[in-house]
C-alpha cells in the first residue's frame, strides 16, 4: 500500500529514543515506583496460579513419575523466550511489552496485530481466572467451614448459574487497587506471593517428611514421548513471566531489574514446581494424582494422612489466583495504555491520573468490561485463544531480538541474549511447535479476531497514529527501508 504526502507506511517502525521520550510526557508518564523484588514477585504472581494445583495431576497421568522431567523441559522451553523478553525489556523500558517491542522492530501493522492479540489474551485470561477464583473460593469455604455460595450467584449462565458474583467482586476489587497505585498493587501482590509460596512450601515439607520411593519404580512408562507430551500440557503453567515486561516503564532501574525479575521469577517457579512434583510422586501414585480434581490435596490426604490439608491448599489456590488476576490485569492496562498513547486507540484514555500516577480512567473501563465478561459470557471456547495468543507473542518477541540486533547493532543493551540468534530461534521453534498442536477451531477463532483487528486499524488506528501525525518519531533508517514509503523521485 502506498502512502500519501510521504507519510510513513504501515510497516514503518517507531524510534526507540522517541518511545522512551514519550514516557516523560506530561499527563502520559507513569510513576517509576517498583524495584527488583516487586517485579520478581509480579512474575511469580502471574506464573503460579491454579496450574501447579491442578495441572500436575494431568501431567502425571501422561508421563508418570517422569512428570518431574516434564516440568524441567517446559521450563527450558520458556527460558528461550524469557531471555528475549529480558533483552528487549531492558533495552526498551516502555509499557506495552510485545506490542512495543514489535513496534520498534517489525512495524506498525505487525505491532497493532500483536497488541490486538494481547488485548484479547489478557482480557479473556483475567475473566476466565476470575471465574476460577469463584470456584476455588467455594471449595475453600466448603473445606474449611462446610458451606458454599449458591450456584445461582456463584456460577455464570454457561455453568448453570445466573450471575457469577465472586468473579465480579474480585475483578472490581483488583481494578480499584490498580487505580490506587502501582506501589500499593505491588505490595499487595508481594504479600499474596509470600502466602502462596508458604502454602507450597508446606506441601513440600510434609511430602518429603513422608517420602517413599515406591512410586518411582516405573519412572517413565511412556518413554520420551510421554515426557514431551506432558511438557506441552505443563508449559502453560509457566506462562505469565511476560507480564513482568509490561511494568518496564514503572521500574526504578529497568536496565538491571527487568532481566533479573523475568529470569528470576522463572527460576523460582521452576524450583518450586520441580520440588512439588517430586514430593507429590513421593507420597501418591500418578494414578491417584490423575484421578483427583485437587491432586495436591489428594496426595496429602491419601499419602500423608492429613485430611485437613484440603482447606490449606484451597486457601493457597484462592490467594494464588487472586495474585494472577492482579498481575495479568495490570499487564492488560499497560498494553492498552501504550496503544492509546501511540494513537492507535483513543488517546484520551492514555491520560494518567496525577494523584495516583496510574491510567485510572482506562483501568476503570477495562475493569467494568472484564467483570461483565466474567459474570455472564460463556468462556469455555474463547479461553483457548489465550494459549495461541501467548505463543504468537513469544514468536514475535524472539524475532524482534534478531531484527533489532541487525537494524540497531549499536543500541545500548544492558542485557543481551547469549548465542543470538540461536537461542531466539529455539524460542521460536518451541512456540511454533506448541501452536501447531492447538485445535483447528482455535486457529479459526484466532484468525477471525485478528481480521476484526485489522479492520479497526484501517478505520481508526492508521490515520490517528502518532507515526503519521508526528513523522519525526520514525527513525531515519526505518524511513529509508520502509517499503510503503515513496522513495526519492517517486510520486507520493
Amino acid at each position: 500500500m502506498a502512502t500519501t504526502s510521504g507519510r510513513p507506511g504501515i510497516f514503518a517502525v517507531r524510534d526507540v529514543r522517541s518511545l522512551i521520550t514519550e514516557t516523560a510526557e506530561e499527563g502520559h508518564g507513569l510513576k517509576k515506583a517498583v524495584g527488583a523484588t516487586q517485579l520478581t514477585a509480579m512474575g511469580v504472581g502471574a506464573i503460579i496460579g491454579t496450574g501447579i494445583f491442578v495441572v500436575i495431576g494431568e501431567g502425571a497421568g501422561i508421563a508418570g513419575p517422569a512428570v518431574i522431567l516434564s516440568f524441567v523441559l517446559a521450563a527450558v522451553a520458556c527460558t528461550f523466550s524469557a531471555l528475549s523478553y529480558a533483552e528487549l525489556a531492558s533495552s526498551i523500558p516502555v509499557s506495552g511489552s510485545a506490542y512495543t517491542y514489535t513496534y520498534a522492530t517489525l512495524g506498525e501493522l505487525v505491532a497493532w496485530i500483536i497488541g490486538w492479540d494481547l488485548i484479547l489474551e489478557y482480557g479473556v485470561s483475567v475473566a476466565a481466572i476470575a471465574v476460577g477464583w469463584g470456584g476455588n473460593l467455594n471449595a475453600f469455604l466448603d473445606a474449611a467451614f462446610g458451606f458454599a455460595l449458591p450456584d445461582a450467584i456463584a456460577k455464570s449462565p454457561e455453568d448453570g448459574g445466573i450471575f457469577n458474583l465472586p468473579a465480579v467482586v474480585v475483578v472490581l476489587a483488583i481494578t480499584f487497587l490498580l487505580i490506587r497505585g502501582v506501589t500499593e498493587s505491588a505490595r499487595v501482590n508481594l504479600v499474596m506471593v509470600v502466602i502462596k509460596l508458604v502454602v507450597l512450601l508446606f506441601f513440600i515439607v510434609v511430602a518429603f517428611a513422608n517420602f517413599g520411593t515406591g512410586n518411582f519404580q516405573s519412572f517413565a512408562p511412556e518413554g520420551v514421548d510421554g515426557v514431551t507430551a506432558a511438557a506441552a500440557v505443563i508449559f502453560f503453567a509457566y506462562i505469565g513471566f511476560d507480564a513482568v515486561s509490561t511494568g518496564s516503564e514503572e521500574a526504578r532501574n529497568p536496565a538491571k531489574d527487568l532481566p533479573l525479575a523475568i529470569i528470576g521469577s522463572l527460576v523460582i517457579c521452576t524450583l518450586f514446581y520441580v520440588a512439588t512434583a517430586t514430593g507429590a510422586i513421593g507420597i501418591a501414585s500418578p494414578e491417584q494424582l490423575e484421578g483427583s480434581d485437587a491432586p495436591l490435596a489428594a496426595a496429602l490426604d491419601q499419602g500423608a494422612g492429613i485430611s485437613w490439608a484440603a482447606a490449606v491448599l484451597a486457601l493457597g489456590a484462592v490467594v494464588a489466583i487472586t495474585s494472577v488476576v492482579l498481575v495479568i490485569m495490570y499487564g492488560q492496562t499497560r498494553i492498552f495504555f501504550a496503544m492509546c498513547r501511540d494513537g492507535l486507540l483513543p488517546q484520551r484514555l492514555a491520560k494518567v491520573n496525577q494523584r495516583y500516577g496510574t491510567p485510572a480512567r482506562l483501568t476503570l473501563v477495562l475493569g467494568v468490561l472484564i467483570s461483565v465478561l466474567a459474570a455472564l459470557v460463556p468462556l469455555s471456547e474463547i479461553v483457548k485463544l489465550v494459549n495461541i495468543g501467548t505463543l504468537f507473542a513469544f514468536v514475535l518477541v524472539n524475532i524482534g531480538v534478531i531484527v533489532l540486533r541487525r537494524t540497531r547493532p549499536d543500541m545500548p543493551r544492558p542485557y543481551r541474549v547469549p548465542w543470538s540468534p540461536v537461542l531466539p530461534l529455539l524460542g521460536i521453534g518451541f512456540a511454533v511447535y506448541l501452536m501447531t498442536d492447538l485445535p483447528w477451531d482455535t486457529w479459526v477463532r484466532f484468525v477471525v479476531w485478528l481480521a476484526i483487528g485489522v479492520l479497526i486499524y484501517w478505520l481508526y488506528g492508521y490515520k490517528n497514529s502518532r507515526l503519521r501525525r508526528e513523522p519525526s518519531s520514525t527513525p531515519n533508517w526505518a524511513r529509508e527501508h520502509d517499503p510503503d514509503r515513496p522513495q526519492d523521485g517517486e510520486p507520493s
